[in-house]
């Protein structure tokens, strides 16, 4: 895991060194272990490198090979890249280290742009052609590793995180409305390309991106999940369903144990990811260290899972550590957790993550984590609502945004105020061919939009604020193609995750599986109260804000005047969602 920027300059003009080594001063934490700049002609190139793969300098990036002409910075981690080798090895080719990123520059001489539909893993790259000029960015199938970037008079940037490309210099930071409108709609969701800035874009999961000497560019589309069923897959019992799965997560659990660093796990007490622990026992893992964080109890809700985590460790002789956060903590903390996200993020979870990952990173470098199960497996509230609609867009809708359009029209000024994007974009998506059951089109809408630009980026933003790389085998592309062949009623069932729920009761304890699905919301986020009440009211009401104008004064003095009274159907505060939009802004742009 690491952090990559580059300046591409279609102006005659040579790359800005400074602006290269101030993207790689922001993204350091990503990559803690070392970096380096390399600029030739009109490319230039930053790397920040986490050692988890290859620990040699032999690996060290840039890379660039002479021989075949070709450089490359990538971030990410290809779980297949030793079968690759080998094969690349059987045409000719050479290695001098014995990592990943070597592979992916032999991988794309000998097979070209297509060489991405043989990887498994989760990247961001940038490969440069010494001899054409041009640059081909690419990011992987579920979007686990971002890549931001800014077009400019004259250049195009990228990086692996939107306040390096900021702190680069020269890019617009005036808000997106469209990308404002899906923010309040989709509880701070922002689908690719749009960011919240203007100025900034990020490249599409499963796209790979052409940028030519003269500036044009070009997308294309590697992949699609498709909810096509194969032969004979609607007449299998639920009981093959399992056994099929079981093998499936097998192996994306064994996938993502290749490093040359021990692996360990985040250990949430849930299904998901004591799933995920008892299979890497299973898998031979020795010495496996386990985590898992708690908070405390308030208004009678429970703060922690250590009791069902600690049944997991103990099943699985792990290496166990508690991580207790008393409240007052994670608020003191809060304004860490703002400056290390690349973009809004509004979920309670962020700071706990970042909390987690601080302690975590003290004696791992690489975790399996969760994330994913219950959008891939169908385990949120709204699907069972999906099953045979008649309204499906509409249903979804209901369920899932945070407000209909006429209240973000009471709730925006009309300076920042877009078309019902969030509506269009629902209706847009469920159209597309490759799924017909309307529970079918809300797990893809999930899988491959709305998991992106919440719990996976949230994971990799608060991970990588410490250098610990998250690797998540629920988004095993293989794995992720699976689950989709599954009919939509096996997933539906037991109240959810069905079928996952059934393949875990293979591996792990059953007091795990048979209990109620635990939140544990910050009381101070949900509700907002003390100190985070205030600096809320401060981002909203202060200069900045002001003249920035997104909201209309009487819509936030009436959140103001009573903050627990305005929350969004997914039990979300309104007024968080604005107060850390603004808070987040006056962080990183101001």
């Amino acid at each position: 895991m690491c952090g990559i920027a580059g300046e591409i300059r279609f102006d005659g003009q040579s790359p800005d060194v400074g602006a290269l080594e101030r993207m790689n001063a922001r993204q350091r934490v990503r990559g803690p272990d070392s970096g380096g700049v390399f600029v030739q002609g009109a490319l230039g190139f930053g790397h920040r490198r986490l050692k988890i793969i290859d620990l040699s300098e032999s690996a060290q990036q840039p890379m660039f090979d002479p021989a075949l002409g070709l450089g490359i910075v990538f971030n990410g981690a290809i779980y297949n890249h030793a079968a690759l080798r080998r094969e690349l090895e059987t045409l000719g080719y050479r290695f001098y280290s014995r990592g990943d990123t070597e592979v992916l520059l032999k991988a794309y001489h000998a097979w070209g742009q297509d060489f991405v539909q043989r990887l498994n893993g989760m990247f961001a790259f940038a490969i440069w052609e010494r001899d054409s000029g041009r640059v081909v960015l690419g990011r992987d199938r579920l979007g686990i590793k971002p890549l931001y970037y800014s077009a400019q008079p004259g250049l195009l940037r990228f990086a692996s995180s939107l306040p390096a490309l900021v702190a680069a210099g020269g890019v617009d930071t005036t808000v997106d409305a469209v990308a404002l409108n899906h923010y309040l709609s989709f509880h701070a969701v922002v689908p690719a390309p749009h960011t919240i800035l203007a100025g900034v874009r990020k490249l599409p999961p499963a796209t790979l991106m052409t940028i030519h000497t003269d500036g044009r560019r070009s997308e294309r589309s590697y992949w699609s999940l498709a909810y096509a069923h194969e032969p004979g897959d609607a007449a299998r019992s639920f009981e093959e369903w399992t056994e099929i799965l079981l093998e499936g997560l097998r192996s994306a659990v064994g996938r993502r144990l290749v490093a040359d660093v021990p692996v360990g796990a985040l250990l949430s007490g849930g299904v998901d990811s004591s799933l995920i622990v008892g299979l890497m026992a299973q898998a031979g893992v020795q010495g496996l260290r386990t985590y898992n964080v708690g908070f405390e109890d308030v208004g009678g809700e429970k703060g922690n899972e250590f009791e069902y985590a600690d049944i997991v460790a103990e099943r699985f002789a792990t290496i166990h550590e508690r991580i207790f956060v008393p409240e007052a903590q994670l608020l003191a903390r809060l304004p860490e957790a703002v400056a290390a996200m690349s973009e809004p993020m509004v979920s309670h979870d962020c700071i706990g993550f970042f909390l987690l990952s601080e302690a975590v990173s003290r004696h791992s470098k690489v975790v399996q984590s969760g994330q994913g199960a219950d959008e891939v497996f169908g385990g949120y509230h709204w699907y069972p609502k999906l099953a045979g609609s008649v309204d499906p867009v509409g249903d979804y809708l209901a369920a899932f945004r945070d407000r209909d359009y006429d209240e973000y029209c009471r709730m925006v000024g009309a300076a920042n105020r877009a078309d019902d994007c969030s509506g269009a974009f629902v209706a847009a998506h469920f159209d597309l061919p490759g799924a017909i059951d309307p529970v079918d089109k809300a797990l893809r809408l999930d899988t491959t939009v709305m998991l992106v630009d919440d719990p996976v980026k949230r994971v990799d933003n608060m991970t990588m604020a410490f250098g610990l790389e998250a690797r998540v085998p629920f988004l095993d592309h293989e794995l992720v193609e699976l689950a989709a062949r599954i009919p939509a009623r096996h997933k539906l069932a037991h109240g959810g995750k069905g079928v996952l729920k059934e393949a875990a009761r293979q591996v792990i304890p059953s007091a795990v599986i048979d209990r109620p699905k635990g939140y544990f919301p910050v009381p101070g986020l949900k509700y907002l109260q003390g100190q985070v009440l205030e600096r809320v009211r401060d981002a909203l009401t202060n200069r900045a804000a002001r003249e920035r104008g997104l909201f209309r004064r009487e819509y936030v003095d009436t959140l103001l005047a009573d903050p627990g009274a305005h929350m969004t159907p997914l039990r979300g505060s309104k007024l968080w969602q604005l107060g850390l939009l603004e808070w987040w802004l006056q962080t990183h742009v101001r």
